[in-house]
């Protein structure tokens, strides 16, 4: 399994809609400076993210993106499914009943199955604000007054 740069795009523009959307509306030419981004590029995501929706667009001169819900309220997998499909490394694996015809014989299919599960339990566990925290302790913005 690999995580293609749409993926990686779209966490990281959720994550800094979550570290701004404080400000009000976050503009996408505002997201692409920050994250290095081509702007063009996270447009398409943004309206994948927003036809699934997890953020929530509003067009004119004060418009912008904000998340559609608290970032508690999401999951790592949540965002990478929506702009990837399945995280299942097989297949076979990617709909709800296995319907390969080697599934009852395939040696592999456990194997398959276990990764799939470690990936999904692994990802679901991990909130955008988990992610956030963790991107706030390490620029050094876990300070308490």
């Amino acid at each position: 399994m690999k995580i293609s740069t749409r993926g990686r795009y779209a966490l990281r523009t959720m994550v800094d809609l979550a570290q701004h959307g404080g400000e009000g509306l976050v503009t996408l030419k505002d997201v692409a400076a920050r994250q290095d981004l081509s702007q063009k590029y996270l447009e398409q995501i943004v309206t994948q993210l927003s036809k699934a929706g997890l953020v929530k667009g509003t067009r004119g001169p004060q418009g912008g993106y904000r998340l559609a819900r608290a970032p508690q309220d999401y999951t790592v997998a949540e965002i990478l499914e929506q702009v990837e499909g399945s995280l299942a490394p097989v297949e076979c694996l990617e709909t709800e009943k296995n319907t390969c015809e080697r599934c009852s014989s395939c040696a592999t299919i456990d194997m398959w199955t276990g990764l799939y599960k470690v990936v999904t339990d692994y990802l679901g566990n991990i909130t955008l604000a988990d992610v956030v925290q963790r991107a706030n302790a390490a620029a050094g913005n876990d300070y308490v007054i």
